[in-house]
């Protein structure tokens, strides 16, 4: 399949798929803890960029690393200055400045892995979140100027993560906030 192919194919279907070097890849549903996270995330953010020249995309806006052929669907992104897009759809991010991927079982080797390999690849990307869904437990990847990646990560209740090259602010407790936790029973 080609990028073109993939393209009107995911434009026209119901259900989302990630593409790369001419395989599909399933993007499944998400579950409570997932959509709870991605919700705050997205909200938090929102609120402090909401008059600022950046945009906040949660779940269906597709990236596209050009250079490695990637079409991906992040859960939360952050563009600053002006959005580039693949085309007149305007359904093809092609300059993300953050992405933040929640982590389940069935993402989290590929999301640490080959994908934020790929995701490196895009010149706009300076920060990288990974969130844990079943514990506090938030993991940063941040570009430096020698094109290295900083880790850094963060689990108590007040530790907060800065996002400077948005200049914003995650508090974990906040991000938290309604997620029923693994030593916390789901109502």
């Amino acid at each position: 399949m080609t990028p073109t192919e993939y393209l009107a194919m995911e434009r026209a279907s119901e259900q989302r798929h990630e593409y790369y070097q001419g395989e599909l890849r399933g993007v499944s549903g998400a579950g409570r803890r997932h959509n709870l996270l991605v919700t705050s995330i997205g909200a938090e953010l929102y609120e402090q960029l909401r008059k600022r020249t950046c945009e906040v995309y949660t779940n269906a806006m597709r990236v596209k690393v050009s250079n490695t052929g990637l079409y991906a669907y992040p859960d939360v992104i952050v563009v600053c200055g002006k959005p580039q897009f693949e085309d007149e759809f305007f359904d093809t991010l092609l300059n993300p400045t953050v992405i933040i991927e929640v982590l389940s079982d069935s993402t989290e080797e590929y999301d640490r892995g080959k994908k934020f390999a790929r995701y490196r690849k895009l010149d706009s990307l300076l920060d990288y979140l990974l969130i844990a869904q079943d514990h506090m437990h938030v993991e940063q990847f941040t570009r430096q100027q020698n094109d290295t990646w900083l880790f850094s990560e963060a689990e108590q209740t007040n530790a907060k993560i800065t996002l400077t090259s948005i200049h914003c602010e995650l508090v974990i407790a906040d991000i938290y906030t309604k997620v029923k936790l693994s030593a916390q029973p789901e109502s």
